[in-house]
This record gives C-alpha cells, sequence and structure tokens, in this order.
C-alpha cells in the first residue's frame, strides 16, 4: 500500500514515492541537483519560454507538477494568479519553499504528491506544467497520470510538458547516449555521468512517437511538438472538448 498526504493507495498502483533512478528525497541531493542544473540551465529564460508559449493572462492559475527546487514555480508565481506547487520529493519542496520565502510569494501552494497520488480539490486550473519529471513513471503510468492531469484542467486549457524524449536514430543509439553523457559532463561536473547513466538505466524516458500517442489518448490536442538535441523534446497540448 502507498500512503501519500494521509491517503492508501491500492496495492497495486505504482509507487511513485519510491523514486526510480536518483534519490531526490535526500537533502543533500536535493541541492547538488539545484547546483548542477543551474550549470547549465537559465531557469527564468526557460520559464519566460513556457509562460510565453502558454500565452495566458495574469489571473489565470497553474499546476507545477514535478515541481522540484521551483525552477518553474518561482517565476510562474510572479506572472499568474495562483501557482499549485507539486512534488514528491520533500526535500525538493523545502528547498522551493526556501526560495518562495526569501522572494515573499504568497501564491503559491505547496503540496506533496505526483502524478498518480495529487488530489486536486480546487477549482480546475487554465493550465498545467511539468519540466524534466514525467519520465520517473513507466508508459502505461504515464497515462494513467496524464488522464489524471487532463481532469484537473479546464477544458480548453493548456498542457506543457518538457522532458528527456528520444527521438535519435535507434541503429546508433549506443554512441548517441555516449556522445550525449559525455557532453553534458563537460558541461557541469563530473558528478553528473552517473546521475545520466542512472537515468538511462533505470529510469522511463520513451520515444517521441510512444509519447505523442499518450498524450493524445489521455484527452490533449498537441499543438506543437519540439525535439531537440535527439533527447530532449517540449509539448504544447490542448485539452480536447467533448
Amino acid at each position: 500500500m502507498n500512503e501519500l498526504n494521509g491517503k492508501a493507495e491500492p496495492g497495486w498502483q505504482y509507487d511513485e514515492t519510491k523514486l526510480c533512478g536518483v534519490n531526490y528525497n535526500d537533502t543533500w541531493r536535493a541541492w547538488v541537483y539545484d547546483r548542477c542544473q543551474q550549470k547549465f540551465r537559465d531557469y527564468k529564460a526557460e520559464s519566460d519560454e513556457i509562460i510565453a508559449a502558454l500565452d495566458m493572462g495574469k489571473n489565470q492559475t497553474v499546476i507545477d507538477i514535478g515541481c522540484g527546487t521551483g525552477a518553474f514555480t518561482i517565476h510562474a508565481a510572479k506572472y499568474f494568479k495562483k501557482v499549485f506547487a507539486i512534488d514528491i520529493s520533500k526535500a525538493m519542496l523545502r528547498r522551493a519553499r526556501k526560495k518562495a520565502g526569501i522572494l515573499k510569494l504568497g501564491n503559491i501552494k505547496f503540496c506533496k504528491g505526483g502524478f498518480l497520488t495529487y488530489k486536486h480539490d480546487d477549482e480546475p486550473v487554465d493550465a498545467v506544467v511539468s519540466v524534466k519529471a514525467l519520465h520517473h513513471l513507466p508508459d502505461f503510468w504515464k497515462l494513467v497520470g496524464l488522464k489524471r492531469i487532463a481532469r484537473m484542467i479546464k477544458t480548453g486549457g493548456k498542457l506543457y510538458i518538457k522532458d528527456v524524449v528520444f527521438s535519435f536514430d535507434m541503429d546508433g543509439y549506443e554512441s548517441r547516449i555516449k556522445s550525449f553523457i559525455q557532453s553534458m559532463t563537460n558541461r557541469t561536473e563530473p558528478g553528473m555521468k552517473w546521475d545520466l547513466e542512472t537515468h538511462f538505466r533505470q529510469e522511463y524516458s520513451t520515444c517521441g512517437w510512444i509519447m505523442e500517442g499518450l498524450l493524445q489518448r489521455a484527452g490533449f490536442k498537441i499543438e506543437t511538438a519540439d525535439y531537440k538535441d535527439g533527447f530532449l523534446a517540449a509539448y504544447l497540448c490542448t485539452k480536447d472538448i467533448i
């Protein structure tokens, strides 16, 4: 049985509280993650790009699921009326809360939960954003999670997903993966090599054609699908009007 937010989940449900790959429940690991990510990511620029893609007014509400240390949440809270920041890791949430506190952002609601366990008791939101989080679930459970997300969004609302998604030529997968790991390690620090090897070995990043099918079957219309470097993808979707 999984227990999250005081509620027991079915014994057959995938336990997203037991993170695959790198253990981001660890406080030190959450700090290292934040430090390492900011060596090659510009959180503000990424957030501005997402906000521009969503193309919504400032009186809107957004869920950031898999919010991590607040990379998108912190910047989104400066623009949108309210942000629900959701993550399965207490350590990540603590770090995100600390950042929000320093900036005195009072329009963020932090909740411990994930794609399979977060219970959204408020009104449906205008958009859901998820950056580099969905790959923690096997494909079947990705679909379950996406269908749950669809129920949290207003009809005609938006979903923005950015994640590690494979679109390179599979015939050369070994050399492509080795090259990608080496390139990212060179841009950050030696520890990144271990993190990336763990990702490919233990986590559940999937192929672009599978990801598109999952989104469509979950009730979303894909407006744009942007594939970069064979390893990253960003999808802007609209919840289909039924």
